[in-house]
């Protein structure tokens, strides 16, 4: 196996299973669906209950098709849109560095989520087998494009800042 495609297979599926269990966790961890719920609409968003299982199913799917690489560059924009609207949300306010709950983590796993866009999912992967790889421009731009809109989308639609006093 190529190097190149070995750390393709390892960055992906590192990130891919580090979003599923993120996913999972916002499902059956701590205060589960519910809690997950309350949390999102402390941000401001509206109908916690159904951003909650959006998430879910995002990070999940997301995740999953990375670990396949599969549909690459839709499954990077949708880790690039679940971790643009956590650093907008819930980690901006805080600064950089995530010991103080900062937006660096989540920028990390977005860049890397580009950056497999870019690269594509290398030749160990469903993409490659199935002869639909989309990588280069075209497949950063998608994962970049699709990204930013949904998350433009979802705040338009659902945020409503909680206002002090």
């Amino acid at each position: 196996m190529d190097p190149a495609d070995l750390a393709l297979l390892v960055v992906r599926s590192v990130v891919g299973l580090t979003l599923v269990a993120h996913g999972i966790n916002h499902w059956v961890g701590g205060g589960r669906i519910a809690g997950t719920a309350r949390w999102f609409e402390g941000l401001g968003l509206r109908h916690g209950r159904l951003q909650a299982w959006a998430s879910v199913v995002t990070e999940i799917g997301a995740g999953a098709l990375l670990v396949l690489g599969l549909l690459t560059p839709l499954a990077a924009a949708a880790t690039i849109s679940v971790m643009s609207v956590a650093a907008l949300l819930a980690h901006r306010r805080n600064g950089f560095f995530v010991f103080k709950d900062g937006w660096e983590y989540v920028m990390v796993l977005a860049v890397t989520a580009l950056s497999l866009g870019l690269m594509g999912p290398g030749s160990v992967s469903v993409d490659h087998l199935a002869g639909t790889t989309v990588d280069g421009w075209a497949g950063g731009t998608i994962a970049l494009l699709v990204g930013v809109a949904s998350t433009a989308l979802l705040l338009l639609a659902t945020y409503r800042p909680v206002r002090d006093g």
